[in-house]
């Protein structure tokens, strides 16, 4: 799947943990600016790294106790998870580069 995919407290161990390939899920907000602004950005970066990471998005405001189990504070909130454990972090709104940056230090 190439672009963003939303996922819930229903399917987050199925989608996230279980995956066999490193899934960053974006947690936000319909409300919140910055998450706004960091969507296209996921767009692009989901199309570019199609076969090596799984993107996805979930509501804090619809999942919350997701984002309490992994400290989600303040959102924009994005977490990249490796074999199931959170391996990266990233919190508010980032440019690309620094994104991708991120990213490649994850998936090598």
């Amino acid at each position: 799947m190439t672009k963003p995919f939303d996922v819930t407290e229903a399917n987050f161990d199925k989608e996230v943990i279980k995956s066999k390939i490193p899934v960053l899920v974006d947690f936000w907000a319909p409300w919140c600016r910055p998450c706004l602004m960091t969507a296209p950005i996921l767009d692009e970066l989901a199309v570019e790294y199609k076969d090596k990471l799984t993107f996805t998005k979930m509501n804090v405001d619809e999942n919350g106790e997701v984002a309490r189990q992994y400290g989600v504070m303040s959102i924009p909130n994005l977490i990249v998870f490796k074999d199931g454990k959170p391996a990266a972090q990233v919190v508010g709104f980032k440019p690309k580069a620094e994104l991708k940056h991120t990213l490649d230090g994850v998936i090598g």
